[in-house]
């Protein structure tokens, strides 16, 4: 499934799957800002070609009209790839690793913008290409930057929601502990306490980032070496760890990704779920919903308040090759301007990356946990930024998993990680 993450599931035609394919050696450029490429062709003027995922809520094409129709000599031509995330990352690679110059703006993953910009791929975003970023949500900027340089125009954010039973618990817990102990509440009631996405995909890098991040620790530095075995992201590992062995976390949920989830807390046997804003519209439309009108959102707990949760989303960026490098920059402009990111809320239900959208009152209105969401994106942290991020959140799926079912203890689950995280960068 396409990975843009949907507000409204009038757009959502599934659900997370980030299972990136590894993408080999071999590229463009040595390094992100070396080579004559991206010192080419910027003020070159012209049609471009955009490349996206497919356009399931129809936002993209009325974007596309409206520019051609006030730019008939710089036109922009809408290549739309499939809805499967694996294959619209490996299309870009094979495009960048010809150096197709057709391939002008691309819109990237915020987990694939490091792994593009170290091969030499993104046109760095300074000086004549440089863009204002300076109302947009600092998070989202972060994922489009890699080695202190821009590579990216942020477009759409995502955060993950704690999803939870009002009439249960009138007051959503604010730390994690304070949710543990909840769980007594859904053993008053016969239901599961907690679920999140625990299943062996990239969900669960998601969750067990969180759990990391949350407790105070981090998965890599600064310097792309893993940081995993440090005592709070140890802590982070082993609440999930114990949550699953006393029970807290139900046997089943190791086999949840989104969608299992969702459809537990709909079906009226979950007290608390994390999940995306999407399941908000479907708990509360959906016929079978038992949830209708006793579900509350609030941002996921952390070790002495709001969580840190996953930031999802998708950057615009331009391709070093691109021979029209002026006309892609004010497109990135137009497509992140403040008229097209409200028009990404209200007709593609996606979380804008504009800080003050979160408070419009229209907006807000019509998807009431705006307020909420922006308070999870202010304190979201980008899954790693590395360019090896497909060896990596591997070996973040194969560790966290195997601590949570008890296979490995947390020691060695994060002994096993750090090696493997840090023999990907090598």
């Amino acid at each position: 499934m396409n990975t843009r993450k949907y507000l409204l599931p009038a757009a959502v035609a599934g659900v997370l799957a980030l299972s990136l394919s590894a993408c080999g050696g071999g590229g463009g450029g040595s390094t992100a800002s070396s080579g004559g490429d991206a010192a080419a062709n910027l003020d070159g003027r012209g049609p471009i070609t955009y490349v996206q995922g497919k356009d399931n809520s129809n936002v993209v094409r009325p974007l596309v009209d409206k520019w051609n129709a006030a730019h008939p000599d710089q036109k922009v031509t809408f290549k739309e790839q499939s809805d499967q995330a694996d294959q619209q990352h490996d299309d870009l690679v094979q495009n960048f690793q010809a150096k197709n110059a057709n391939y002008d703006v691309v819109d990237v993953d915020v987990i694939w913008t490091a792994e593009f910009a170290a091969k030499g791929w993104l046109q760095p975003l300074t000086d004549k290409m440089s863009i204002d970023t300076s109302k947009m949500l600092p998070a989202t900027v972060k994922t489009a930057t890699y080695n202190n340089t821009l590579f990216a125009a942020p477009q759409t954010s995502d955060g993950g929601i704690l999803f939870y039973r009002k009439d249960l618990v009138p007051t959503p817990p604010k730390t994690w502990d304070e949710m543990m102990n909840m769980c007594s509440i859904a053993k008053q009631n016969n239901i599961d306490c907690y679920a999140g996405q625990f299943a062996k995909y990239e969900g669960l890098t998601v969750n067990a980032a969180e759990a990391i991040n949350s407790a105070g620790g981090t998965i890599v530095g600064d310097d792309g070496k893993s940081t995993v075995t440090s005592a709070a992201a140890k802590a982070g590992l082993n609440n999930l760890v114990t949550a699953y062995k006393n029970g807290n976390i139900p046997t089943q949920g190791v086999t949840y990704q989104e969608e299992q989830g969702r459809q537990s807390f709909e079906d009226g046997k979950l007290l608390f779920l994390r999940n995306w804003p999407y399941v908000y519209n479907l708990a509360k439309t959906d016929g079978s919903s038992k949830v209708k009108d006793t579900f509350g959102m609030a941002p996921l707990p952390g070790k002495d308040g709001p969580g840190a949760s996953s930031l999802g989303g998708h950057n615009l960026a331009v391709s070093v090759y691109s021979q029209h490098k002026a006309t892609a920059k004010d497109f990135l402009t137009f497509m992140t301007s403040e008229e097209t990111e409200k028009f990404y809320a209200t007709q593609g239900s996606l979380a804008p990356v504009l800080g003050s959208l979160y408070d419009d009152p229209t907006l807000v209105q019509q998807l009431p946990y705006l307020p909420v969401l922006k308070t999870s994106i202010q304190n979201a942290v980008p899954r790693p930024v590395t360019p090896f991020y497909p060896a990596v959140t591997k070996a973040i799926q194969d560790n966290a998993y195997a601590a949570i079912k008890g296979d490995k203890s947390v020691d060695q689950a994060m002994t096993d990680m750090d090696t493997a995280i840090n023999s990907a960068s090598q």
